[in-house]
């Protein structure tokens, strides 16, 4: 007799092995028919799977968070076998999961096109009416080689000879196709319904540019057509709203091949970082933080102390000077433990408080640079607190409290918690890592929020809570951190004297609210689809005359709102005022003030928003305070 219990407590008795079909069968007959897969004390496996022991059992359906993970990967294996009826002779290579979809990398005798997705994209529908059966095999490492190499699948076969050879391989087969796959899969291929081919790219085997090229082509798939429709309409949105795109109409930065993944910042996209960066400069005085700067290069001795050097060097630019190696800073937390250890401190003394905005370098791929998202130099809002343990969770619970304004002023209110667990590759013992977990997870339960956890995403040195915030097209960004760590203030020699006397190493915490201010800003860019809010706007107001005779009154009044510390601008140029109004509401400027006879006579201004939304005629000083209102952080 094999006792089967469900999540709910209730158990089930069955005579003989069952799989998780069956079992969902005997629950119902609607159950059967939505269930994808199952959950056998803990594992995910597919409804084939049999049951032979007493065990713990959850039916995986698409209410479960595991289902779309389950239904890309299959529809991974059914672009497979589309691509290889429609194209004899392709050979897969890898086509993983992915966010909001998945990809398959093929070799050909030549590139596929945009309009082979066409054709393939209908045989994946036709081979979703067949429903045709997925089943599992088990092969050793050697009969798997034999077998896809009979297959003509020679990338197949040296992904294989890279797994140790006494692992057994599952294999999944769906009529003429068949795929190494851990799985689980979907039982036939009608289950797959909602899917789109969205593009092609070139991917070279392996990832090593010296390899030959092969071609990926990437897919999303969703749970119904309702989300695929919602996804897609996501992307037009975000395609209009791209930074790259609304940077340069707004003429705000460039990049350039002379300077891969670094930012050329024009006066109007320097205006944004300084309001973001005197927004971020007010937190860390009200929030108690010192602002200090390090040195932009420090000799690679220090870094191998910190654990850079063991864990990062690939990630890391290197320069010599006088037989000499230096680092770039990747990050600024080693240079901050320099200036701690330029005193002895008392217990009495902590928290100590530093903050930065602090530039760095990372050796980002080439592939993975994307406008000012993802770049080689950037600048962080980088602090550190040094503290006691006891000290830890009333600075996490603050500095969580602190991030939360922080988002909701720049029009953020929509945040998840995510705590990144300790990585393979890593520094300190496991007890250690238990400490600083232990810690995070209490500040966050004091603080009555709830969370995800994500085991192995931790930073070598610590583990980390991550704030990802969702902005107005319904997309996640993970921006600020706060972090836990033990380890690098004991190998920088950071100490503080308790109150017994002795000596001690602080714990370190590293904290960013908004992260890489490049990022930060091309979020803003795209959250707010180009049309910054007053405050964060690099042109407040622009004031323009009717006629000539207008002029001098248009200066007098841009120098006014100037001298009140307002970025606005006048435009004096022989064009019709319909002309102007167009024109700086295509820059998204918030306040179009247009002033004539009557304005200048009454020495008032009158004010249109960018929207259309016409203000009237009121004096200087009253759009002055409503200005300033709007504009107060």
């Amino acid at each position: 007799m094999i006792q089967i219990t469900l999540p709910d407590g209730s158990q089930r008795p069955f005579e003989h092995p069952v799989s998780v079909q069956d079992v969902a069968a005997s629950i119902g007959a609607g159950l059967a028919k939505a269930t994808l897969a199952g959950k056998v004390d803990g594992t995910l496996v597919d409804a084939s799977f049999t049951i032979d022991h007493d065990a713990a059992l959850e039916i995986v359906t698409e209410k479960s968070p595991e289902a779309l993970d389950i239904l890309r990967h299959s529809t991974a294996h059914l672009l497979g076998q589309a691509v290889q009826r429609l194209f004899p002779g392709a050979q897969v290579t890898i086509g993983p999961v992915i966010d909001n979809g998945f990809f398959y990398d093929f070799a050909y005798e030549r590139p596929f096109t945009p309009d082979d997705l066409v054709a393939i994209e209908a045989e994946m529908e036709k081979i979703v009416k067949e429903q045709i059966p997925v089943t599992r095999s088990v092969k050793s490492r050697d009969e798997a080689i034999t077998f896809f190499r009979g297959l003509g699948e020679e990338y197949k076969a040296q992904i294989i000879e890279g797994i140790p050879a006494s692992e057994e391989l599952s294999l999944y087969t769906q009529g003429e196709f068949t795929d190494l796959c851990r799985g689980p899969h979907v039982s036939n291929t009608g289950k797959l319904r909602a899917f789109k081919l969205m593009k092609v790219a070139g991917a070279y085997w392996r990832g090593d540019s010296n390899n030959e090229m092969l071609t990926r082509i990437y897919g999303t798939s969703w749970l119904n057509d309702k989300d695929l429709k919602a996804y897609l309409l996501q992307l037009e949105e975000a395609e209009k709203r791209d930074h790259r795109r609304i940077g340069k109409q707004l003429d705000l930065f460039h990049m350039q091949e002379e300077a891969p993944g670094m930012v050329f910042w024009h006066p109007k996209g320097w205006a944004i970082w300084q309001a973001v960066e005197q927004y971020v400069r007010g937190v860390y005085r009200s929030s108690g933080y010192k602002e200090v700067r390090g040195p932009q290069i420090m000799d690679v001795s220090l870094w191998k102390k910190s654990g850079h050097w063991d864990n990062y060097q690939e990630n890391m630019f290197f320069t010599e000077s006088e037989k000499r190696t230096y680092a770039l800073k990747p990050m600024n937390c080693p240079g901050h433990i320099q200036i701690f250890n330029t005193h002895l401190h008392s217990y009495r003394d902590l928290p100590i408080r530093y903050g930065e905005f602090g530039g760095c370098h990372r050796n980002e791929p080439s592939g993975a640079l994307h406008g000012i998202m993802r770049v080689r130099a950037f600048t962080q809002d980088d602090g550190h607190i040094f503290c006691t343990p006891a000290q830890i969770e009333d600075e996490v619970a603050a500095f969580h409290a602190q991030a939360m304004k922080v988002y909701a002023d720049f029009g953020f209110d929509d945040i998840a918690m995510k705590i990144a667990l300790r990585p393979e590759k890593r520094i300190g013992a496991d007890e250690v890592w238990d400490k600083a977990e232990h810690a995070l997870r209490a500040a966050l339960s004091a603080a009555g929020v709830q969370w995800e956890e994500l085991p192995g995403e931790g930073a070598f040195y610590g583990p980390k809570i991550e704030y990802h915030m969702k902005d107005s097209i319904g997309r996640a960004w993970q921006v600020g951190t706060m972090q836990v760590d033990f380890m690098m203030p004991e190998r920088l020699g950071a100490e503080y004297v308790d109150e017994n006397s002795q000596r001690q190493h602080p714990v370190m915490l590293h904290r960013a609210i908004v992260g890489s201010m490049e990022r930060f800003i091309g979020i803003l860019i795209e959250h707010h689809a180009g049309l910054l809010p007053p405050w964060l706007a690099p042109i407040q107001a622009v004031v323009f005359s009717i006629t000539d005779a207008q002029a001098d009154y248009v200066r007098e009044v841009t120098q006014t709102l100037v001298g009140q510390g307002f970025r606005v601008e006048a435009d004096l140029r022989n064009e019709k005022v319909g002309y102007k109004i167009r024109e700086h509401t295509l820059q998204k400027v918030p306040y179009l003030i247009v002033v004539g006879d009557r304005e200048k006579e009454t020495g008032a201004i009158s004010v249109r928003t960018r929207g259309g939304e016409d203000l009237g005629s009121m004096p200087v000083a009253q759009f002055v305070e409503k200005l300033k209102a709007e504009t107060q952080r």
